[in-house]
This record gives C-alpha cells, structure tokens and sequence, in this order.
C-alpha cells in the first residue's frame, strides 16, 4: 500500500514538473533547431552503441 502511495506522489510531481516546464519553454524564445540538432546526436550515440555493442 506504501509503494502504491508513493509512485502516486511521484506520478503527481512529475506531472507538476513537466507542466512547469511546458509554460516555461512555451513562453521563452529558444533556437529548437540546435536543441533538435543536440538530440539527435545523443539519440544517435545510444543507437550506436546499441548496434555496436561499443561504449
């Protein structure tokens, strides 16, 4: 019963985390094209190193 409280209590934080977050990017002025750039370099790394088994 614990656990089903605290996962609910996380659950709930992390719900205010990412609605925080959301309003924040949402009103600033943020270059998505190097953001979207970075990603895709860490999403590529993590592929690689999935295929290769190296790293």
């Amino acid at each position: 019963m614990i656990r089903i409280l605290l996962a609910g209590i996380v659950l709930f934080l992390a719900v205010i985390v990412a609605n925080w977050a959301y309003r924040r990017l949402r009103d600033s002025n943020l270059d998505w094209t190097g953001i979207s750039v970075a990603a895709g370099f860490i999403v590529m790394a993590f592929w690689l190193r999935h295929v290769t088994g190296i790293g």
